[in-house]
């Protein structure tokens, strides 16, 4: 496996054009997830990280400065975040998340950087 890409930039490593959905997400205690189909959707200051078992799982939006990088050959996004914290995150709501830019300026000013 490569090793992750340690830099910290406003588009964690990736721009609106990569397309990162199905990456596995690690955090700092290991596997968390992977980034959800609507990852995409949301822009480049976040992500969709689908938690837990397919069924049983939900998605959370993470701010993109808790990433602290992306290994492309791999398909892994490596967070600055515990599971625990992961897990906490906001959940996703489709309707509100991508049909009001203003409640994305909220949760970035909420949730900050997790460092």
């Amino acid at each position: 496996m490569s090793e992750y890409r340690a830099q910290h930039v406003p588009t964690a490593g990736h721009t609106a054009d990569d397309d990162l959905t199905g990456y596995q997400v690690d955090a700092t205690d290991g596997h968390v997830g992977k980034v959800s189909k609507y990852a995409r959707d949301l822009g480049p200051r976040f992500l969709v990280v689908h938690t837990g078992l397919w069924v049983l799982g939900k998605d959370v939006v993470i701010p993109s400065g808790a990433v602290m990088g992306i290994d492309h050959d791999a398909r892994i996004v490596q967070l600055s975040r515990t599971k625990a914290q992961t897990r906490s995150a906001p959940v996703f709501a489709e309707d509100t998340h991508l049909g009001d830019p203003r409640h994305r300026d909220q949760l970035g000013g909420r949730h900050g950087s997790g460092h």
